[in-house]
């Protein structure tokens, strides 16, 4: 008798190991893909956030909510580097350095961008500093409604020259360079960007209120008895000095800018300085985020690029002036140059770190900076 035939197994109810596995593989990659990207943002804005308030004014309760976020952020990172060491092996793995480079990069640009559109507070001390003349503590109206608040001392010669200091700290910081001009019988008008100091208003760590700020001084300044006419000069340093150059194409009573340590206050302002390559590439690209995110976040505006407003300003002299410890800054400097070479000129410091050409050759400083004044604001 025929032995009977053994039924063939039912395959459909039989489950596919590797499929599954490459399954499951592919959900604990992209659970540590989005782990990480949450963790990089998280981690950039609680730095930005945290970090700066802690150093200027101690614990304050938005302090204590960056640290809750960069918390977060940290945990989720380290969510997503165990998530990717246990869905990979062998070769694999070696990808989680570029990567941890990469997040690093991403959460500078994130951080740079946040702090730029919410900076820190820059308390300003509550005596009124030792100055060669006496200065008076005012306040400065914009058309936009906002508060600035300054120091005013009258001009001896008639002309006045407009202070601005740079990103992250207040007027204080400029009261050596407005001594100078103020010795030499120049009106000062040392201003405290708006949520800087103590002048009211949301601060922009990239200068991008500048137009509004600078035109609120003029108006002031134009109000003021013993000033002779319109024409005023700007002195800024750093972010103050990308701030003059961008304000003398919007406001025609600007006759002169000095500007010391301005670089760029947009990503197309460093793209056409920064050189070529791979490291040139990396850097735009992060630039793009930066500036992105700061446009995203903050409620201003991205300005026009310095190269485009010293072009425009056909009615303003430039005296830029950049550290010799600072390649960028001459870099950038001979870009702007190079859109007026008849009313700009570019002076580096020898051995001056940023912003540090007075300290490192005071009396070239005061003798280039006071000639320049003298002869645009007379001409």
């Amino acid at each position: 008798m025929a032995p009977a035939p053994v039924p063939a197994p039912d395959r459909s109810s039989v489950p596919s190991s590797v499929p599954s596995s490459r399954r499951g593989t592919l959900r604990a990659l992209s659970v540590a893909v989005v782990a990480g990207l949450v963790g990089v943002v998280a981690t950039g804005v609680g730095v930005a956030v945290a970090v700066p308030r802690l150093l200027a004014t101690g614990p304050s309760w938005v302090a204590v909510a960056g640290l809750v976020v960069l918390a977060g952020g940290l945990a989720f990172l380290a969510t997503a580097v165990v998530g990717f060491w246990r869905a990979t092996w062998r070769w694999w793995r070696l990808a989680l350095a570029p990567l941890l480079v990469l997040g690093l990069v991403g959460g500078y640009a994130v951080a740079t961008g946040v702090l730029a559109a919410v900076p820190a507070p820059t308390p300003l001390a509550a005596t009124t500093p030792t100055f060669p003349v006496p200065l008076a503590e005012v306040g400065v109206p914009t058309e936009d409604g906002v508060r600035l608040s300054a120091w005013w001392a009258p001009p001896r010669n008639g002309r006045v020259v407009v202070v601005l200091h740079g990103s992250g700290e207040n007027r204080s910081a400029a009261l050596p360079q407005a001594a100078v001009v103020a010795r030499a019988g120049y009106g000062v008008l040392l201003l405290d960007a708006r949520g800087h100091g103590r002048s009211e208003g949301r601060g922009m760590g990239f200068g991008w209120y500048g137009d509004q700020d600078v035109a609120g001084a003029l108006d002031f300044v134009a109000a003021q008895p013993g000033v002779r006419g319109d024409p005023v000069a700007l002195l800024g340093l750093s972010m103050g000095g990308e701030e003059a150059v961008g304000a003398a194409v919007s406001d025609g009573r600007v006759r002169a800018v000095v500007a010391e340590g301005a670089t760029h206050r947009t990503a197309v302002d460093k793209a056409r300085w920064l050189p070529t390559g791979t490291a040139g590439t990396l850097q735009r690209g992060i630039d793009r985020l930066t500036y992105g995110l700061a446009d995203l976040v903050s409620p201003a505006s991205p300005p026009p690029p310095l190269q485009d407003a010293v072009a425009r300003a056909q009615g303003t002299s430039f005296l830029l002036v950049a550290a010799g410890s600072r390649p960028d800054e001459t870099n950038a400097a001979e870009v702007l140059r190079r859109a007026a070479p008849d009313r700009v000129r570019v002076w580096t410091v020898p051995g001056a770190g940023h912003t540090g050409g007075l300290r490192a050759q005071p009396e070239q400083w005061e003798q280039t900076v006071l000639a320049f004044l003298d002869t645009a604001l007379d001409r």
